[in-house]
């Protein structure tokens, strides 16, 4: 078609091809002896300096907890009893060796305490916990169980409380 305009695009693909063309490098043989005779200096490993990595290197496990002369530690930690309590359930410490009580605020101002580590009936944890509650506050909390990754939520802060609780009952 003659007398008809390149659309604008396509100016600028020629354009951009043009200048690819004439920026490639000049290819280069490597197989000269200029190239091949360079000498790089080898690796030194050195054994004696690598003492100061390994303080920078967290360890892989969190060491057991020494024993104390007495419990509640100054810190308030205690340590599970040595037989678990026989109920139907169990709660796992946290790798810190803590009691897995958190509080967490969902939707901008929804207080939650939230149970983690779960083993076993759950629902019979979610019905104690609902019976010390009323007992301690006088009402019933809402509470929420999630079977699948055995979390106990309980609408409000009640760590402190669920936290001394289940020490007395030897989690």
């Amino acid at each position: 078609r003659a007398g008809t305009k390149m659309p604008a695009a396509g100016r600028w693909r020629r354009l951009l091809m043009a200048a690819r063309v004439a920026a490639r490098p000049p290819q280069i043989d490597c197989s000269s002896s200029s190239a091949a005779s360079a000498t790089y200096p080898g690796v030194v490993e050195s054994t004696e300096e690598f003492k100061f990595v390994e303080r920078l290197i967290p360890p892989a496990t969190v060491p057991v907890p020494p024993k104390h002369d007495r419990y509640p530690t100054p810190s308030g930690w205690c340590p599970p009893r040595d037989p678990p309590p026989d109920l139907p359930y169990i709660i796992r410490r946290s790798r810190m060796h803590n009691l897995p009580v958190y509080t967490d605020i969902t939707h901008g101002n929804r207080k939650m305490t939230v149970i983690r580590k779960i083993e076993g009936d759950i629902w019979t944890l979610e019905k104690d916990v609902k019976d010390f509650l009323t007992q301690t506050w006088g009402k019933t909390p809402m509470t929420q169980v999630n079977e699948v990754t055995m979390i106990l939520r309980v609408k409000g802060y009640f760590d402190k409380e669920l936290k001394s609780w289940l020490l007395e009952k030897g989690f």
